[in-house]
């Protein structure tokens, strides 16, 4: 029993250092090494910083609108929503954010809103959506803006992000920087 005893405190031991200590560390000089110092990709735009991974609200009709967030985009509660697909006041959420965004959207057939665009994410906090989910508001922001729809187009699909080395992930686009993106060329 002693032998037990002995190894199981010297595994303890060295599993401490390496996962409490030699982990972390080793995790905090990679990010020290990232361009941003580890410290978050941020973005200023008009003397405010804002963080380029974290979602963004955005409501007005002249900006692309983020992904719904559960969370309200609070970055130190990120959470989903926990309702499943067939919970009634989730339905009934669903369904508001459908009427809201076809109400702002005319256009845009209601069997052709992309998932994304009425569903909060696991973390409430998405930063990105997909070049669907911004296909179905350009109409919208161009008019709001007075741009022609072919020139924010093709500003969505300059802000369409493939997959990492062309095999992970979908394409995306970050909502922030196709926003600050149009800010600059609308001149606001």
């Amino acid at each position: 029993m002693k032998t037990n005893v002995l190894a199981a405190i010297k595994m303890t031991v060295v599993l401490l250092v390496l996962l409490a200590v030699a982990y972390p560390a080793l995790v905090w000089a990679i990010a020290k090494m990232s361009p941003s110092g580890g410290m978050g990709d941020t973005l200023e735009r008009k003397g405010k910083k804002y963080y380029k991974n974290i979602g963004q609200s955005f409501t007005e009709d002249g900006y692309f609108w983020s992904r719904p967030s559960a969370v309200d985009y609070n970055a130190a509660g990120s959470a989903g929503s926990n309702k499943g697909p067939s919970n009634e006041d989730y339905l009934a959420e669903v369904k508001t954010r459908i009427d809201t965004f076809l109400i702002h959207n005319p256009d845009v057939p209601e069997a052709h809103i992309p998932v994304e665009m009425v569903t909060a994410s696991g973390s409430g906090l998405d930063p990105d959506i997909s070049p669907q989910g911004a296909a179905a508001q350009v109409s919208r922001v161009a008019k709001a803006r007075g741009l022609d729809v072919e020139h924010v187009q093709a500003l969505v699909k300059k802000h369409t992000q493939k997959p990492l080395w062309g095999l992970f992930g979908p394409e995306k686009i970050n909502v922030l920087e196709l926003n600050i993106a149009l800010d600059k060329e609308s001149k606001n």
